[in-house]
């Protein structure tokens, strides 16, 4: 069968279905091509089943915490298979929602493995697709318009395979059915510190192995050795500046074990299961690219920056492309790509304008420069930094840990950057990111009437302290 369309888009996750969503409210027929669930890996394997998880593991610190607030508990229990339960429930709520919308929106979805073909007799130019059906039938799709948003996978280490017991990815830690007594993390990213605070919440002793000399590599400084802290004071073995030796890696006797090199030093590391957190992999793979003018450079598919791949009426979008691999930049590159297709006003994504969040305990966000940063780009810099102990709502909730830190042009007072860690803080880097949208300068923000008592006053203050007029300290 040959099926026809507009747009097609191969991959059904959330910048797929996004770009999707947008092709068809411009009056585009649109056909999606996903080989397994629509709502992709943050939906089903990253984003929202891992921020269940990090929620349970939250309230259970909080129960076990409790005493600091005035309630006294006869203690509480962890019963792991009912936080999959919730887990699970919360997911599949979240797909049948994103199904509905493709009814609601009149998108064709067709369930298989699609795969690009060259010029034939469908089509003149390649960019059409093949799609092979779980029944083992074929149909191909011939679009105007081809939005490539196959996303991306764990990376690996070779040597260190994983086989879902001892070597664990981030997908195979999502359906555990027990928690290990013990885990070493290898890789202290935003995937490996997330995991790191739910493991240590739910009382798993926890090692986490940093090749950098810092948690979060891409993060500030400051930022990253309040993490390191925190974390650390809760029991986490943090090991920046390290790495694994795959080729001393044995697993035996229900635990694995592994050498770890430190400068000159070696010592060798014990624990039931080892999970990988090395970053993730872009799927170019057995999509047919070879059969297009699509280049892919250092393992990403190469765009301009309207997302237009090597033929102009094929585009890419998402982890795909490499970048900030986050769910809502993808979404956002969706919709800038479907916006050019269809002859739209387009705003180019300036990538250091997309918030980055990472959902331990406390919570870290930012948006746009580092200090360090700022200063390797010639830029001279002011900054100013608030405490979460001094503001109200802080103590009211008991968390009292972390800061803000602005990053400010000293000559143009614009806004450059924007670093939190605290409590609820990716709630409020929406903020900041606004105020770099509108080149807002620390002193009109710190203007604004922030109510009171609220996590939100920290903005205010670390606005003002840029220019040394913050009001709490």
């Amino acid at each position: 069968m040959t099926i026809s369309c507009d747009v097609a888009v191969l991959g059904g996750g959330t910048g797929g279905y996004v770009a999707a969503i947008r092709a068809a409210q411009l009056g585009k027929q649109v056909v999606i091509i996903e080989a397994d669930k629509l709502g992709g890996t943050c939906l089903h394997r990253g984003c929202i089943p891992s921020k269940s998880l990090l929620r349970s593991a939250e309230v259970y610190a909080e129960i076990r915490d409790s005493a600091s607030y005035g309630i006294e508990t006869a203690g509480a229990t962890l019963v792991f298979s009912k936080v999959q339960e919730r887990k699970t429930g919360i997911v599949e709520q979240l797909h049948q929602g994103v199904q509905y919308l493709m009814r609601k929106n009149k998108i064709q979805v067709i369930h298989g493995k699609g795969r690009v073909i060259g010029p034939s007799i469908f089509s003149p130019k390649s960019g059409a697709v093949a799609v092979e059906l779980a029944d083992g039938e074929m149909e191909t799709v011939v679009p105007t318009n081809l939005i490539i948003a196959t996303g991306s996978r764990p990376r690996t280490i070779p040597g260190l395979e994983p086989d879902g017991r001892y070597i664990l990815t981030s997908d195979d830690a999502l359906i555990l059915e027990e928690l290990p007594e013990s885990i070493i993390i290898v890789g202290g990213g935003v995937i490996g510190v997330e995991w790191a605070s739910m493991l240590s919440d739910f009382g798993v002793r926890v090692t986490i192995v940093e090749a950098a000399d810092q948690l979060l590599p891409a993060e500030d400084g400051d930022i990253a050795r309040e993490l390191q802290k925190l974390l650390a004071k809760r029991g986490v073995a943090i090991h920046t500046g390290s790495t694994v030796l795959p080729d001393t890696y044995q697993a035996k006797e229900g635990q694995v074990s592994i050498d770890m090199r430190t400068g000159e030093q070696i010592e060798t590391l014990t624990a039931s299961c080892m999970l990988v957190s090395v970053g993730r992999q872009a799927n170019v793979e057995q999509i047919g690219l070879e059969n297009t003018d699509v280049r892919v450079e250092r393992g990403f598919i190469e765009v301009n920056k309207f997302y237009q791949t090597g033929e102009s009426h094929i585009y890419a979008i998402g982890d795909v492309i490499g970048g900030m691999q986050l769910a809502h930049a993808a979404s956002h590159e969706g919709i800038a790509a479907v916006n050019h297709l269809a002859g739209e006003a387009v705003h180019p994504l300036q990538p250091h304008m997309i918030p980055r969040c990472v959902y331990t305990r406390p919570e870290v966000a930012s948006v746009g420069l580092t200090e360090k940063e700022a200063r390797g780009k010639g830029l001279e810099v002011k900054v100013g930094k608030f405490p979460f102990q001094a503001i109200g709502k802080a103590l009211v909730h008991g968390s009292k840990e972390g800061f803000i830190k602005v990053v400010a042009d000293a000559n143009s007072n614009d806004i450059l950057g924007v670093q939190m860690i605290g409590a609820h803080v990716t709630d409020l880097i929406s903020e900041a990111a606004l105020a770099q949208l509108l080149d807002a300068t620390p002193w009109e923000v710190g203007q604004l009437v922030y109510p009171h008592p609220t996590l939100s006053e920290i903005i205010g203050e670390g606005m003002l302290a840029v220019d040394g007029l913050s009001i709490g300290m």
